[in-house]
């Protein structure tokens, strides 16, 4: 099993995992930090958190060149369809064996609202299995909760956590929540995009490996983590 995970971008990465790729709420065309262009990333399947326009970004572009399929909430993914995308409906707490392997929507404590105003439903996390049994938390736009002990406890090769705090996790919670995650890797998102969200992730990076067992990864926008 190949497993490669490339920021790219504020809340933007890409998954490839045997030779299947995917890519997570790209939001590249207004994003000043973006690595790729959305003419130039390539997917077989598009993840969809939540509403917002930072997550939606050029989804819809994307899927329609691509023919790929997005994985949403039912609402969200709903409203792709009616946008003349293929699109794949779960809720929190439901899983499916996808063909890049089992994923499961987790709860998470955000908005959702779409970018013309529709319901967006409940945001949204990620917890992926893959094929060797490794599991990977996309925890998304979220605060912390306490529930993420819970996640943990399922035995999680690799946690991508939000640090920019004003509207996510800042840097206190999103390492507590690497306390209660336990993963083996940590890599932190959702930062440094605009001033309003400005962290050190290096010094976040630090405190995880003074304080926790866990391995913390920085990366910056287009380098790739690879998950052994």
């Amino acid at each position: 099993m190949s497993f490669s995970f490339s920021w790219y971008g504020h809340a933007c990465f890409g998954l490839v995992i045997d030779g299947k790729k995917i890519l997570v709420d790209p939001f590249l065309s207004d994003n000043p930090t973006a690595s790729v262009t959305s003419d130039d990333v390539e997917a077989d399947y598009l993840l969809i958190s939540h509403g917002h326009s930072d997550h939606i970004g050029d989804s819809v572009a994307i899927a329609k060149r691509t023919k790929a399929t997005v994985i949403s909430n039912f609402e969200i993914a709903s409203w792709f369809q009616n946008q003349g995308v293929e699109a794949h409906g779960q809720h929190i707490g439901g899983g499916f064996e996808h063909p890049f392997g089992y994923l499961k929507l987790t709860q998470a404590l955000h908005g959702s609202a779409l970018p013309d105003g529709s319901n967006g439903g409940n945001p949204v996390g990620f917890l992926l299995t893959v094929r060797d049994g490794n599991k990977v938390y996309l925890a998304c736009d979220t605060g912390l909760f306490g529930d993420m002990r819970l996640i943990g406890e399922e035995g999680v090769a690799l946690a991508v956590l939000p640090i920019g705090d004003n509207f996510t996790m800042g840097p206190d919670d999103a390492l507590r929540a690497v306390k209660l995650i336990q993963a083996d890797h940590v890599i932190p998102v959702h930062f440094n995009t605009w001033d309003l969200i400005a962290q050190d992730p290096n010094a976040w990076a630090k405190r995880v490996e003074l304080e926790t067992d866990s391995n913390a990864h920085v990366l910056e926008p287009g380098q790739t983590f690879s998950l052994d």
